[in-house]
């Protein structure tokens, strides 16, 4: 079976009014993804509700309230195929309320624009969204320098924009010669498909070139084989099949594998007896590949959604106790000693314990901004030691990132999201 386009996941990130939605609604326009009755519909309900100038916008941002207050409040998705990929689009919101839907979204991304306005250029939270996209392991980055039709498009302004940037970039850690900046106006369709005719001094490429230029998210098929189970399904003839994603390595069938924590909590050892994907069999599924499974020696009662089908040479780990970076984006008070959220870490929720907070650091620098602090709230990024209550498959960021992410969610929303930097292994 042949696969299809490559597939990878952009976000765009911003201040709020940089232009991320009008900028994701011109390219679907411009690139043919929006017909023009639609934009025509668009455009007399921008006008009906006093937003004239928003009609891109509104191809993202589909909630009543979000047209009639012009902000983005959760995660959009949009598909571009491109000459090159399949682009899943994620259009993150930038107000501060909305942060933790953008974390989600960084999460989800292989690579990121950071929209910047020409005028305002560097805001607070541009700091933030780069310092959270580093945190979350977002390496490809690029920056659009949007609404250069409010300074005239003159090359200074946007250079000086582009100099402002570079210096936060190296504050976090992005190395500015592998970022492409590109100045563009969404709204007046300047370089998002179309090479502009405002600007001739700029030579690079378009915003939907760019696009084509990004490296494709690699497939860690070089990690061993880890796949998260989505859920269980009793199919007849088959018998117990677990779907899910394979996050990283290659499954083979007649793999020795074993299914963790399991029921036990001790783990369940099993053989991989066929492998199907959109209803071909086949002899191996590959990192990113959604797969269902049957397993030789395991029955419906033996496997759950949360579970790990490992490879049984070099299983993934249960963790005692977990050292990881957070970031805190909103939790009702704060954060102390003791506190049990739930943690989603790939398919698995399980409460965990705050056991200790050993330092906080500065969200601009990075730096160390104080030890063993009380407590902490929005906006903190800290290094805490956790307990799980219960059994927590999850692997050290350096061993397998693809294992180590984690949002911590409190009745009903996203408090904190971070990383596993450190663990100690549960003995089974």
């Amino acid at each position: 079976m042949a696969r299809e386009k490559t597939m990878i996941n952009v976000v765009f990130v911003g201040h709020v009014d940089a232009g991320k939605s009008t900028t994701i609604g011109r390219l679907m326009y411009d690139s043919g993804k929006l017909p023009e009755q639609e934009l025509q519909k668009l455009k007399a309900e921008a006008q009906r509700v006093g937003k004239s100038g928003f009609e891109f916008a509104f191809v993202m941002d589909k909630f009543k309230e979000e047209r009639e207050r012009g902000v983005t409040i959760d995660l959009s998705y949009q598909k571009l195929i491109t000459s090159k990929y399949e682009i899943t689009i994620i259009d993150a919101p930038g107000h501060r309320d909305f942060v933790k839907n953008m974390i989600t979204g960084a999460s989800q991304a292989d690579a990121a624009f950071l929209v910047v306005a020409a005028k305002s250029g560097v805001e607070p939270q541009t700091k933030e969204h780069l310092w959270l996209l580093k945190t979350m392991g977002v390496s490809q980055l690029n920056v659009l320098i949007n609404k250069m039709d409010d300074a005239d498009y003159k090359e200074e302004r946007f250079n000086q924009v582009k100099d402002d940037v570079i210096k936060e970039l190296k504050a976090v850690g992005y190395k500015p010669e592998n970022v492409t900046f590109l100045p563009v106006s969404s709204l007046h369709g300047q370089n998002i498909v179309k090479k502009p005719d405002k600007m001739s001094w700029f030579k690079g490429p378009t915003l939907m070139e760019m696009l084509d230029n990004l490296s494709p998210p690699e497939k860690p098929t070089n990690l061993p084989m880890r796949m998260p189970v989505q859920d269980v399904y009793e199919i007849t003839g088959i018998g117990t099949v677990p779907v899910g994603k394979i996050e990283t390595g290659i499954m083979k069938v007649a793999q020795k594998v074993m299914i963790l924590p399991g029921r036990s909590g001790k783990g369940i050892p099993g053989e991989i007896k066929s492998i199907e994907m959109h209803h071909e069999q086949l002899s191996e599924g590959l990192a990113g590949d959604n797969v269902g499974i049957n397993i030789r020696g395991v029955g419906k009662k033996d496997i759950a959604r949360g579970d790990v089908i490992c490879d049984a040479a070099s299983p993934a780990t249960i963790a005692e106790e977990f050292t990881a970076k957070i970031a805190v984006i909103n939790h009702p008070t704060v954060i102390a000693k003791g506190y049990t959220p739930v943690f989603h870490v790939h398919t698995a929720q399980v409460p965990c314990q705050f056991v200790e907070l050993i330092e906080k650091y500065d969200p601009t620098s990075g730096a160390v901004a104080q030890a063993n602090p009380d407590f902490l709230k929005n906006g903190d990024v800290a290094k805490v030691r956790l307990k799980p209550i219960g059994n927590l498959v999850i692997e050290k960021q350096a061993v397998n990132p693809h294992m180590a992410r984690f949002a911590i969610r409190d009745a009903g929303a996203t408090v904190a999201a971070g990383v596993c930097i450190d663990l100690v292994a549960k003995k089974i």
